[in-house]
């Protein structure tokens, strides 16, 4: 990208709105409740011939340092020192108040190029508050409407007159065009029938993070960053966006995703939440490996333990991280009872890595992205089909399957048919009256002989073909 810009305003002037319109896509929530936006959220925008990074910012609000708004006005306030141009934006319909002024006043005084934004321009009566930012001291303003894409061309013409032909066209614009890879897409998903014949160490890797609310996830992040990137403190659902955030751990690149925590389905009331839970299970979806974080001091509550079980049914590689390991005592004994919780609570993918860790402190971070990228390498492992069909011929001949109707069932034929997660497909005769707990044997033997800890394996059944199915019998 060429260049960045920061979108600054008040609460419920539109920054979101224009922000997705920009990147093309709904990834920042939008709600008529103001102070939905909190944390800082890059995005890939295209305007018309303009190709840069985009930053959406929570409200600019007035309030103490330690105070929530406070903490979210400090956020923003990095955006816009991290941003080549800022676009300020205000709402033309209700007309400018006392806040818009005082933050314009700031602006004006940074320094740093701005681009005054009149949005909700095609409302009725919107003229007066068009003519009334005049006043805010930042040139002129463009007026746009971000939920109609009125106004964009000339919102072009402003960015590239603020900041000059030069910074706004470098010369190798079009080279980068054309090496965009579209794993830098915040939710961009992969072909998960592709197969790999070697585990490739330097792929980029997309974590999400989950759990309840205030489990410590922002804290987590902001921990590997070493820097305040996400928003967090003391109260409890503070994130709401799905935050990416990307670095690099042992020279292979992370794109990791701050959810919002997630609350039982019955408590979910309000519509905001329920936005915020839908891009969190957005973020679970597109994901590789997703890292549930557990309250040590209150680990397997009934949600933690539903939130295991959607990862795995969703088919992601899960990892367990046992937060807040700084407020335990008896370390030991709480280790090895969590252990034993584990393996007793979800059988349904025995062998999950689970980690003890402190954001807070940064203990056990190293260990827990080891646990990582080796569920990730567990998660796309591959079989031969040579290996896989004498693996079946010795666990028929330890332990047949049972008979059905005085007639015996025969397993023929396996083999590996997609990885990521690992699925396999075995020809046998009558395969709707294989019982589950046969199946379960078979899951749990290649578990056990193939070393596939950890991650969910699904395993499909289909009758042999009868070569003489629809001919006549002759006589």
């Amino acid at each position: 990208m060429s260049f960045t810009v920061a979108i600054v305003g008040r609460p419920n002037v539109g920054k979101s709105t224009l922000f997705n319109r920009l990147v093309g896509k709904k990834l920042a929530l939008v709600d008529d409740t103001p102070g939905v936006t909190r944390d800082r959220r890059p995005g890939d925008a295209k305007l018309i011939d303009l190709r840069f990074t985009i930053i959406d910012t929570a409200g600019l609000e007035e309030a103490g340092p330690e105070t929530l708004e406070g903490r979210m006005r400090a956020q923003t306030e990095a955006a816009v020192d991290d941003a080549d141009l800022t676009l300020f934006v205000v709402d033309a319909k209700s007309g400018l108040t006392p806040l818009d002024k005082t933050f314009g006043e700031l602006l004006r005084r940074s320094g740093k190029p701005v681009v005054l934004v009149a949005n909700k321009s095609e409302a009725r009566g919107s003229d007066a508050g068009f003519y009334d930012a005049y006043t805010l001291g930042l040139g002129e303003p463009v007026p746009i409407s971000a939920e109609h894409g009125q106004g964009m061309i000339d919102l072009r013409d402003a960015i590239v007159e603020a900041l000059g032909e030069e910074r706004a066209f470098p010369e190798d614009d079009d080279e980068a065009e054309t090496n965009i890879d579209v794993r830098d897409s915040d939710f961009a998903d992969e072909g998960e029938d592709e197969a790999e014949p070697e585990y490739d160490e330097t792929k980029p890797l997309r974590v999400a993070i989950i759990g309840r609310p205030n489990a410590g996830k922002s804290t987590l992040i902001n921990r590997f960053l070493g820097e305040d990137r996400l928003l967090t403190g003391p109260e409890a659902g503070i994130t709401r966006d799905s935050i990416s955030v990307e670095w690099e751990w042992r020279d292979r690149t992370i794109k990791m995703f701050d959810t919002a925590g997630m609350r039982k389905k019955a408590r979910v009331q309000e519509k905001l939440e329920k936005l915020s839970v839908a891009d969190a299970l957005r973020s679970i979806r597109f994901a590789e490996t997703v890292v549930i974080v557990f309250d040590a001091t209150i680990p397997f509550e009934k949600q933690d333990l539903q939130l295991v079980d959607l990862v795995l049914r969703e088919g992601r590689a899960a990892v367990l991280a046992f937060n807040k390991w700084d407020l335990v005592e008896d370390t030991q004994a709480v280790l090895a009872d969590l252990r034993e919780k584990t393996e007793r609570l979800l059988p349904q993918a025995r062998g999950l890595r689970a980690v003890p860790i402190s954001g807070q402190t940064g203990y056990g971070l190293d260990k827990l992205m080891q646990s990582i990228i080796d569920t990730d390498k567990v998660w796309n492992k591959r079989i031969s089909t040579a290996r896989l069909n004498r693996w079946l011929d010795g666990v028929q001949t330890q332990h047949p399957p049972p008979a059905v109707s005085g007639r015996r069932l025969k397993l023929k034929y396996m083999t590996q048919v997609k990885a990521r997660p690992p699925a396999f497909m075995v020809s046998c005769t009558r395969p709707d009256a294989l019982p589950e707990s046969y199946i379960r044997y078979l899951i749990n033997g290649l578990r056990a002989d193939f070393d596939i800890p950890g991650v969910p394996i699904r395993m499909h059944f289909k009758a042999g073909e009868n070569p003489f199915e629809g001919r006549k019998k002759k006589r």
